[in-house]
């Protein structure tokens, strides 16, 4: 009797145990593809510099939007939106060196909403025919907007300023970083859709041909294209060359109080260009024809200071070439970040005011809030910068020099404008001192290798404590200094009066691809709809 009631009861009560494993394994099956959106975010972020693994690119797009196809907008913001944590925390994490993780963090939560729109969008498009090409111009659309608001925008992360390394490098001079980064973008989303077709056919489904031809199309027409392009990518000199020099002077230490040793910065890098101008006298190196100095090399003002003037004075006297000092500027109770073009003989000439300046760092938009939060950040900036107004074309022993200080090289138009007012080499002066040996200066390296492709212009980059380089209109490094070194680059580099068809064109790429993602978005919106009435007739 005992024996048989045991056996009737064991169902019942193994069946409670088998509805909660389940549960469980749904709810599992329900992060997956939450950890696989993340997952392929971080893929992205390994893809950009200092590591040279561009071509990840490619495999994190597809696996994201092998996430995103065929979900409601819903669930494509939220996994857009986890992809974004996922690229952009480890990406931006230079952003708090010095000042914690809290602005760190508030950046990402607030950048990673670009991306979640973005992948609410894709989800909607994945449904129509060619769907890489809307996903790609949407991707497209969100660094759009990302690089215009809030506070004037944050470029940083553009996918563009992964590949100068890469095969699609040459795109760049074709339609600037628009077209660079949509070209990569398609084509991840591309391989996404010929690993979907090539899935069906292994199970026997039916494939449309029409589907199957523009699959492969989105993976193979931004390699060819990227080829085709490679015509427009040259160094070779249209008017000349110039001899320039690129001083690394270095900083006391790292971190932001090395702005209390502003004197020491500037005595630091005239004592490297004195150092410069023996090694000249003593034949061993050529005399320049104009010497760059970084941003911030004078964070003492040295209109009003004498000791400053005298300092920069001396230095310009000694290597008897101009020199583009980096300085911090008061006028009319205003504060500017200022490159001065500064005379061996007759001292300082023309000036160039940093136009787009970094929120939180030159200027503090909303400031009384963050005061009530933390007064400590709003004491690192007392007083706010002031945008300068025109582009910087420095005319410098014969050669037009274009300034972007620091920061601009983020920002498309703020490069292509030198060009187009004349600038027949480029320079982006620059102080990273401020984020220690992060991933920050190789990062910014990066970007100036893709405007020296994009305008076919020889970029260089003189840093206060690192990394400075040389880099050639093909986006070749020939030469560039350790980090928080003292040191000096001289280099005959070939000047350039073309332009490409990217910088002729300026915004107008990047247009159109807004303009398709809007498309794309219409469609997919129209055709829900239609579904949606159709279905509700049918009930």
């Amino acid at each position: 009797m005992t024996v048989t009631a045991t056996t009737v009861d064991e169902p019942e009560r193994l069946e409670p145990q088998s509805k909660t494993d389940s549960r469980w394994i749904q709810r599992v099956r329900r992060l997956v593809p939450a950890a696989t959106a993340a997952s392929a975010g971080v893929l992205l972020y390994v893809s950009f510099p200092p590591r040279t693994l561009w071509w990840l690119a490619l495999p994190a797009f597809a696996v994201f939007g092998w996430t995103l196809r065929g979900r409601s907008w819903k669930a494509g913001l939220g996994l857009g939106y986890l992809f974004g944590l996922g690229f952009l925390l480890p990406l931006l994490v230079w952003t708090g060196v010095e000042v914690g993780p809290v602005p760190w963090l508030a950046l990402v939560v607030i950048e990673a909403v670009f991306v979640a729109l973005v992948g609410a969008g894709v989800a909607a498009v994945s449904r129509l025919p060619a769907w890489p090409l809307w996903a790609a111009a949407l991707w497209t659309a969100g660094e759009a907007a990302r690089a215009r608001a809030p506070f004037g925008g944050f470029p940083w992360g553009k996918i563009a300023f992964g590949q100068a390394d890469g095969i699609f490098l040459p795109l760049a001079a074709l339609g600037g970083t628009p077209v660079l980064g949509f070209a990569v973008v398609l084509c991840g989303f591309g391989l996404c859709e010929v690993g979907r077709l090539g899935i069906e056919l292994r199970r026997s489904q039916a494939v449309r041909r029409g589907a199957a031809a523009a699959a492969v199309l989105t993976v193979t027409v931004p390699v060819v294209g990227a080829f085709a392009a490679t015509p427009l990518v040259s160094d070779k000199a249209e008017d000349g060359y110039a001899t320039v020099a690129a001083i690394q002077g270095n900083v006391p230490r790292a971190g932001l109080d090395f702005n209390a040793q502003r004197r020491a910065v500037l005595d630091y890098h005239a004592r490297e260009t004195e150092r410069l101008a023996a090694e000249v006298r003593a034949g061993k190196v050529a005399k320049p024809d104009f010497v760059l100095w970084p941003e911030n090399s004078s964070d003492i003002d040295p209109f009003t200071n004498p000791d400053a003037r005298a300092v920069i004075n001396r230095a310009a006297r000694a290597i008897g070439a101009p020199i583009s000092v980096g300085g911090v500027v008061g006028k009319d109770g205003k504060l500017y970040n200022e490159q001065i073009l500064w005379d061996p003989e007759s001292g300082p000439g023309q000036t160039y005011d940093k136009r787009q300046i970094q929120p939180f760092g030159e200027f503090l938009p909303l400031r009384s809030m963050i005061g009530a939060i933390n007064p400590a950040w709003t004491e690192m900036a007392r007083q706010d910068f002031t945008r300068g107004t025109k582009p910087g074309v420095f005319s410098m022993d014969g050669a037009k020099v274009g300034l972007a200080t620091c920061y601009e090289a983020a920002f498309d138009w703020a490069v292509r404008d030198t060009v187009t007012g004349g600038a027949q080499m480029i320079s982006v002066p620059s102080n990273n001192a401020t984020f220690d040996r992060s991933e920050m200066t190789y990062q910014q390296l990066a970007m100036s290798r893709i405007r020296a492709v994009e305008h076919s212009r020889t970029v260089t980059v003189p840093v206060t404590s690192g990394v400075s380089a040389m880099i050639m209109p093909d986006g070749r490094i020939t030469q560039r200094t350790g980090m928080f070194v003292a040191d000096s680059l001289v280099q005959k580099v070939p000047l350039r009066s073309s332009q490409t068809p990217a910088t002729r064109m300026g915004t107008l790429p990047e247009a159109a691809l807004v303009l398709l993602a809007a498309a794309g978005l219409g469609w997919a919106v129209s055709s829900a709809v239609r579904t949606r009435r159709t279905a509700g007739e049918s009930a």
